[in-house]
């Protein structure tokens, strides 16, 4: 089992309500803690507690965006900025919490020197930069994607390695459930008895699990968010916070798909991430993505001709109120929702296509409407109450061929009314065309800052 102590800035702030301010002439803190831990409080609670930075720690993903950003494009660029950061100037002051020999000008030269030399090496190697000469650094794709997310490296070298043109969502939720990002998620004391009991019921089997282990936890945590299972309270709060990371990662995920240019895992990833914001499986019925259905109902209404939220809209009032048996205000529920459900036009043109012929670089005009009862509104928010936090609409619309499992262009959008897309890539004439979108996250609309044109199709989802 792993314990987590309480953060020291926690404790500070608990200690500081044990007074209230302008009513209280003096206050008690009683701090009950492990004996060996004693020495520790009391040298905190009687001393000034120094602050030391962590830069060392996480200089990876600090450089890999320095130099995605071209703030860094040398070896010594990195170096000239070290010497501006709050570490530099703490490596003189507490040099032995730095491993450092010693303060001279050669002793601080050789370990930013060194530390530079280490970290750059380690990009390289995970594919995030590329290094020319000994010297000049630049850029790849994959610490482009790194950098954009807010991911780590080696997650991103994780994804490059492990995701095949043959993963399906199993695979993709082991992946992703293997990201370092989840490297901190606690693990409380008998919480494997729980998360063992969870697994039991989860519909994706976990070869060989510990359930000790924090990936495991958060692959348990996301079958048992798609499968609607009560969890507990603490497990609830971790759940909403490996939702919060998940989706990020998932949209890295399907930008290193595309750059690969693999058609059905990134599709699969772009379901996956639909299953984390709604709560349920790709299986499931549309209609459990409203207020007040359950899987009962959900069945009851498949065995009566209605399987999707359009069925349910067709339906005769006096008909859908025999089926659903709400109250007025659960019905309003439902009507609110269900009228705000996406109902996407796709129009597409391609430009001279009476010129085209095999090998051509061939531009494809997609035109996309959404229905909306307010055109002021912006873009839409998802109803997703499963979801920790308040999600927009968002649509990824995508080009390739299904049967050679290729992907030719991939672009993410939101719609607030319309939107026009221009897709460009070089493809076989006789190729055809589908449309696909599911949702991006709020925080990133417009996508990231490259595009991928590696691979043709496309097709629609929401998520």
């Amino acid at each position: 089992h792993r314990y987590t102590d309480y953060p020291i800035t926690d404790i500070l702030q608990m200690m500081g309500r044990a007074c209230r301010p302008l009513i209280d002439a003096s206050g008690k803190c009683v701090l009950l803690c492990h004996a060996p831990k004693k020495p520790f409080y009391r040298k905190f609670l009687y001393e000034p507690f120094p602050v030391e930075s962590h830069l060392d720690h996480f200089l990876h993903d600090h450089m890999c965006a320095e130099v995605v950003t071209k703030t860094v494009e040398s070896k010594q660029d990195a170096v000239d900025y070290l010497t501006w950061t709050f570490m530099y100037r703490r490596l003189t002051q507490n040099p032995n919490y730095y491993n450092l020999q010693g303060t001279s000008h050669r002793h601080l030269s050789d370990h930013l020197s060194e530390l530079v030399e280490s970290t750059l090496s380690d990009l390289e190697q995970a594919r995030c930069i590329a290094i020319e000469d000994g010297m000049e650094v630049s850029p790849l794709n994959l610490g482009m994607i790194a950098s954009y997310y807010y991911i780590q490296y080696t997650t991103i070298e994780l994804f490059s390695s492990s995701l095949q043109s043959s993963t399906k969502l199993k695979g993709l939720v082991e992946i992703l459930s293997s990201a370092a990002e989840f490297d901190s998620l606690p693990i409380r004391h008998r919480e494997d008895v729980s998360l063992q009991h969870l697994a039991a019921h989860c519909p994706l089997a976990i070869t060989e699990p510990r359930f000790n282990d924090p990936h495991v936890k958060a692959n348990v945590l996301l079958q048992a968010h798609f499968s609607r299972l009560e969890v507990g309270r603490e497990l609830a709060l971790d759940t909403a916070a490996v939702l919060d990371k998940a989706t990020r990662l998932l949209q890295a995920t399907v930008d290193v798909l595309s750059s690969s240019g693999w058609l059905s895992p990134a599709l699969a990833a772009m379901e996956l991430s639909q299953m984390c914001v709604q709560g349920m499986w790709e299986r499931d019925s549309p209609l459990l993505q409203l207020p007040h259905f359950d899987r009962a109902l959900a069945t009851a209404a498949a065995a009566a001709g209605v399987e999707s939220v359009f069925d349910l809209m067709d339906m005769e009032d006096e008909d859908r109120q025999a089926l659903l048996q709400m109250s007025p205000a659960q019905l309003a529920d439902v009507a609110r929702v269900a009228n705000a459900y996406p109902n996407v036009d796709v129009a597409h043109q391609i430009e001279d296509a009476d010129e085209v012929s095999s090998g051509d670089t061939v531009t494809v005009h997609v035109q996309l409407s959404r229905e909306g009862e307010d055109e002021e509104a912006g873009v839409p928010r998802v109803h997703a109450p499963r979801y920790p936090k308040p999600k927009e609409e968002g649509w990824w619309l995508v080009i390739g061929d299904p049967k050679a499992n290729a992907l030719v262009c991939i672009k993410r959008i939101t719609l607030a009314l319309r939107a026009k897309v221009r897709a460009g890539r070089a493809f076989p004439c006789w190729a055809t065309v589908t449309c696909l979108f599911p949702p991006p996250h709020p925080r990133y609309p417009s996508g990231p800052p490259h595009t991928h044109t590696r691979a043709l199709v496309a097709h629609m989802a929401h998520c």
